[in-house]
Parts: C-alpha cells; sequence; structure tokens
C-alpha cells in the first residue's frame, strides 16, 4: 500500500469526501471535499463554526500519486458552501441564500454516458426543510452545470449525498437519505429519472425506518452487479445503545423492493455514530468495503467472495489515528483491480492537528 497527501494545509479543516464523490477517467482522478477552519476542541469535529466552508476538488493525473487542489468549478449560490450548514454558524449557511426552488430543472435531458461526465449531488443542512440539488459534469470537473432540483419526495427533508447508478443515456437511479417523520435524518429512499434529470419518481425505501430515538439510518453507497442486482450499503445507529454498524440491501427488481442480505461491519465502541461505507465492484467478481473504523481510528476495507453475503477480516488501510474525527472514505478501482480510496484524518499525537486529505492506492 501506498499513501498520498491530497490536501494538507496548517490551521485547515478539510474533511468528508463521502459527501461530495470521486471520479476517473483513465489514469484522471477528481475527488470532492469541503475545507474550514480549525479549531482546538475536547471531542468531536475540530472546525470553527463562525468560519465558512468552501468546497475543493482535487485531481490526480496518475492514478492517485499525486494531487493538485482546485476551486469547485461550478455555481454557489451566494457564494456559500455546499453541504456543510450544520458546521457553521447562523450567517454562513448555504440555506440562508437558497430555497428549494432556486435550483432549476435542466433545460434538456442530460446524458449521463458522456465518457467524460461527472455526477455531484449536494444539500443545505440536515434537519427539517433540508433540500437537495445536483450537478454535472462533461468535461471531467472543469465545468459544472447546476444546481438542478431534486424533489422532496414528500419526505420532512432530503440530505444527499453523492450516490447514483447510471442505467442509460438519460437513466440513472439515486440514493438519497431522507428525513424521518420527526424531522431528523434518516431512512434511505430510491430514486430514478428517465428523462435525463427532468423529473424523478420515488421507487422504495431501503431498508425499513429505525424509529426509536436517535436510530438511523443514513448516507448510501450502492453498486449495480453485472447480472443486474442492486446493492446498497448504509450507515446505521441504534439510539437506544448508541452503537453503530453497516448493513447491506439487494434489490433483484431494479429498486422496487429490497431486502438485507449482510451486516459487513459492527462497531463495538458505544456513542461515535459509525462511518459511511464505500461499496466497490473490483471487477473479478469481489467485492470490497471501505470505512473508517472510529473504533480503532483507522481506514479500513472487508472484501467479499460471494456477492456480499460474507466478508473477510478487517483490513487496515491506514491506521495510527490520532481519534475519531476521521473517515468518510470515497474510492475507485481500476482495471486491473487497485483501488485509491481518499478520506480525511489526523494523526498527530495530541489529536489537536489539522485534518486532512489523504489518498491509499492498495491492490485488495
Amino acid at each position: 500500500m501506498k499513501t498520498a497527501v491530497v490536501y494538507h494545509e496548517p490551521g485547515r479543516f478539510a474533511a468528508w469526501p463521502a459527501n461530495y464523490g470521486m471520479w476517473r477517467w483513465g489514469d484522471e482522478i477528481v475527488v470532492g471535499f469541503t475545507v474550514g477552519a480549525h479549531q482546538t476542541v475536547a471531542s468531536g469535529h475540530a472546525r470553527d463554526k463562525r468560519q465558512p466552508f468552501v468546497n475543493r476538488q482535487a485531481r490526480s493525473l496518475d492514478g492517485g500519486r499525486n494531487w493538485q487542489v482546485e476551486p469547485f468549478h461550478g455555481a454557489l449560490p451566494g457564494g456559500r458552501g455546499l453541504s456543510a450548514d450544520e458546521h457553521m454558524t447562523a450567517g454562513l449557511r448555504l440555506a440562508e441564500v437558497m430555497d428549494a426552488q432556486t435550483a432549476t430543472v435542466p433545460p434538456e435531458p442530460l446524458d449521463f454516458t458522456i465518457a467524460d461526465s461527472a455526477l455531484m449531488l449536494a444539500r443545505t443542512g440536515l434537519a427539517r426543510g433540508v433540500f437537495s440539488f445536483f450537478y454535472v459534469s462533461c468535461d471531467r470537473c472543469r465545468s459544472w452545470d447546476g444546481p438542478y432540483r431534486l424533489p422532496d419526495f414528500g419526505e420532512t427533508g432530503i440530505a444527499a449525498r453523492t450516490d447514483g447508478i447510471v442505467h442509460g443515456a438519460q437513466a440513472a437511479t439515486l440514493f438519497l437519505t431522507a428525513n424521518k417523520a420527526d424531522g431528523r435524518e434518516g431512512r434511505i429512499i430510491c430514486v430514478r429519472t428517465r428523462d435525463g434529470g427532468r423529473s424523478f419518481q420515488r421507487l422504495s425505501q431501503v431498508g425499513a425506518d429505525l424509529d426509536a430515538p436517535g436510530d438511523f439510518a443514513i448516507m448510501p453507497s450502492s453498486l449495480q452487479l453485472a447480472e443486474g442486482r442492486l446493492l446498497c450499503a448504509r450507515r446505521c445507529r441504534i439510539g437506544a445503545t448508541m452503537r453503530s454498524h453497516i448493513d447491506l440491501f439487494a434489490s433483484d427488481d431494479l429498486g422496487i423492493s429490497w431486502r438485507c442480505i449482510s451486516q459487513p461491519v459492527v462497531f463495538q465502541k458505544p456513542g461515535h455514530s459509525g462511518n459511511p461505507p464505500c461499496l466497490l465492484a473490483l471487477g473479478d467478481g469481489r467485492l470490497a468495503l471501505l470505512y473508517g473504523n472510529r473504533d480503532r481510528y483507522a481506514i479500513c476495507a472487508r472484501i467479499s467472495e460471494d456477492g456480499g453475503i460474507n466478508w473477510s477480516r478487517e483490513i487496515v488501510l491506514r491506521g495510527g489515528g490520532a481519534n475519531g474525527d476521521m473517515g468518510y472514505v470515497r474510492a475507485v478501482v481500476f482495471e486491473d483491480g487497485t483501488v485509491v480510496a481518499t478520506y480525511y484524518f489526523n494523526d498527530r499525537s495530541d489529536g489537536d492537528g489539522e485534518r486532512f486529505i489523504e489518498a491509499t492506492i492498495w491492490q485488495p
């Protein structure tokens, strides 16, 4: 395994690739993330909520070994950061300058199969009334069109992070975190467009609600297997015990119905709310599930050789973390099976260092 620095700046808090996305075209890779100001805290996220978060993307032209950081090349309503309202105080938040009608419908059907295309989902905050939207790029993230509108699908809020499966030029399935009846995140819903993003229809909910106080099922990671089966992994927390896990659902009818097939990861320490999954198909029939393990402050993976039913022991890709303010993995896989995984991390011994973006190159 090899590790490369993507972004690391003194005094800065860089985080959450899982919220934004990662895309590959040959040896070229782009990953999205956000950057704010570092602040010493006793626990939790070491960011200064009085300072704005700004969107960034990093590009590698050599398969993840070297990276150049760029601004996000798309329209930001009010110049404010995407998908980070909960990390900023009033006066800095996107929802203060944007409402659900700000985003438009694409003027023409989008083509999701253009060779150099990318799709990114975004949101305002997390609480009741959160709304979401999306951007598309046709030039390897050198420019982004949007924001384009996502409906609320009758939910109390939609808090989208980037997760979708392209089925054809104008057809794609998106997996969205929806807020529950009490206005809190989360449940996972599956929606589809058949007209290039001009309209969306809700298909189903992935798994039953986790209804007790403090429960959630959020932050899906999905893929489609060669035989057509859809898989969707969820980040889950059980409020009564404050323990977290990742479970995996399958659909054999293109998202109309779902069944749970395994629980690949069970975190042992209560109180840290787990970490989102990153699910990959390796090309040789195996699956890989990558995640941040806040029990052991490490970036980890497991392998399945039977379509997600059974999983290997935990494999540590990057150890030595200082505390649980880390993870949120995004990854891409190459034709030879090489995986490039990005995540945010901190490894200073006192736990008070900058949060930075790193990449691990791994051959499973």
